[in-house]
C-alpha cells in the first residue's frame, strides 16, 4: 500500500530495527506521521554549507570543512550567521521501498532557524533514497537569532513514505468537494493555494519582523522571552506590507486550511519569480491540522517569509504558497491536536512557543 507512514508505522520501523537511536527513541518523538529527531552532543562549526555528494561521507567532509568541534552537554551557543552540523541520535536502515523527507519542526521555522538533513551519500537536503543505510545529521545555519542548544534537543523531523502518495489537483479538488480544505474558494494548482492577509479582521497587526541586535534564545525555555525584545510589530491599514530586503517577516494566510485525517500535507513555494522573497518551508502539516470531531474548521498557516534582492510590495490576498497534500497509509492512532500537546491547532498570527 502506498502513502505516508503513521505513528503505527513508524513504531513498526522501530521495533523491526529501520530506525534505531541511542539512547533508545522514546514515544514523545513519534507524531501522527513524522518522528521528531534530537540533536546529539556535538557540534561541528564549518566553513561552508554541503552536502556530502555521492560515494562521500559526511565525515569525511567535516573534516574538510570543519573548524572546530563544539561539546553541546553542557548547553552551546550557535551564533547567528554561522553554520553548524550536529550529528543527530538517530539512524537509518531504510527497507526497500520506503524513502523518507525531512522538514524543520514548526518552532524551529518561526525563529528563522535554518536546519537540514544531510546523509552518506547525499545528493539533496532534507531527501533521503529508500534503502538508506547510516547516520543522520543536521546542518543548523542561525539566520536571525543565536540560540542555545543541548543533547537531545528536537530541531527537525522525519516523515516516511512508501510510493507515490500526492494527490494530483484532480483528486485534491474530489477531497475538497467532500471535505472542504479550505475556507475560501480554493485554489487548486500543484497543490492547495493559500494568499497572505494583510487586512486581519480585528486591529491593524499584520505580523513581525525580526529585529537584528538581540539576545540568545534558550530554546528549552517556553513561554519566557517578550516577544518585543526580539520582534518589531508591524501594523497596516492600506492591505500590503513593503518586505525589506534581509529581513525576515511572521506572517499568517488569509485562509484556514483543513488536513482531514486521512491525509497530510507539506508546505512548499508557490512559484519561484513570482517576487524577490520567499515563504520558507514551514514543515509538515500533520493529519487532524486544522480539524475537529464536527468536521473541518481550519487553522491558519502561519508565514516564514524572507525578502531578498529588492523591496518588495506584498498585497493583501496575493498567493504566496502551496499546501501539497499527501494520501496516508493509514489513519494515525493520534492526529494532531487530539491527545497531543499540539502548541499550533487553531491557530491565527503566533510567534514561536518561545514568547510570552
Amino acid at each position: 500500500m502506498t502513502g505516508v507512514l503513521a505513528s503505527q508505522h513508524i513504531s513498526d520501523l522501530i521495533a523491526q530495527g529501520a530506525l534505531t537511536g541511542n539512547p533508545e527513541i522514546i514515544e514523545a518523538q513519534i507524531q501522527p506521521a513524522s518522528l521528531d529527531l534530537r540533536l546529539g552532543h556535538k557540534a561541528y562549526r564549518v566553513r561552508a554549507s554541503f552536502l556530502a555528494g555521492q560515494n562521500r561521507k559526511v565525515s569525511d567532509r567535516l573534516e574538510e570543512f570543519g573548524m572546530h568541534e563544539i561539546d553541546l552537554s553542557a548547553g552551546a551557543v550557535l551564533e547567528k550567521g554561522a553554520v553548524y552540523v550536529v550529528p543527530l541520535m538517530e539512524s537509518l536502515a531504510l527497507p526497500a521501498g520506503i524513502q523518507a523527507v525531512a522538514n524543520a519542526k514548526s518552532s524551529t521555522g518561526r525563529l528563522d532557524l535554518l536546519t537540514r538533513l544531510i546523509t552518506d551519500q547525499g545528493t539533496e537536503f532534507d531527501r533521503i533514497p529508500d534503502g538508506y543505510n547510516g547516520p543522520l545529521y543536521a546542518e543548523i545555519c542561525p539566520r536571525s537569532f543565536s540560540v542555545l542548544v543541548r543533547p537531545g534537543m528536537r530541531l527537525n523531523q522525519i516523515r516516511f513514505r512508501k510510493g507515490q502518495a500526492v494527490l494530483d489537483d484532480a483528486t485534491l479538488r474530489a477531497v475538497h468537494a467532500e471535505t472542504p480544505l479550505v475556507d475560501s474558494e480554493a485554489v487548486i494548482d500543484g497543490g492547495l493555494g493559500f494568499s497572505v492577509d494583510l487586512e486581519p479582521a480585528e486591529g491593524t497587526l499584520v505580523g513581525y519582523r525580526a529585529k537584528p541586535h538581540t539576545g540568545v534564545i534558550d530554546l528549552d525555555r517556553i513561554g519566557h522571552y517578550d516577544p518585543l525584545e526580539f520582534w518589531e510589530e508591524l501594523h497596516s491599514t492600506s492591505g500590503h506590507l513593503i518586505l525589506d530586503p534581509g529581513a525576515f517577516y511572521i506572517l499568517v494566510s488569509r485562509e484556514a486550511v483543513h488536513i482531514p485525517p486521512a491525509y497530510a500535507a507539506e508546505m512548499a513555494p508557490y512559484i519561484a519569480m513570482v517576487g524577490e522573497f520567499r515563504v520558507h518551508y514551514a514543515g509538515f502539516f500533520d493529519p487532524g491540522f486544522g480539524h475537529d470531531a464536527a468536521g473541518g474548521q481550519g487553522a491558519r498557516g502561519v508565514l516564514e517569509v524572507r525578502c531578498h534582492e529588492a523591496p518588495f510590495v506584498l498585497e493583501h490576498g496575493q498567493i504566496v504558497g502551496r499546501l501539497v497534500y499527501e494520501r496516508m497509509q493509514a489513519q494515525p492512532d493520534v492526529l494532531y491536536g487530539a491527545g497531543l500537546q499540539s502548541n499550533y491547532q487553531g491557530q491565527g498570527l503566533k510567534l514561536s512557543k518561545h514568547f510570552k
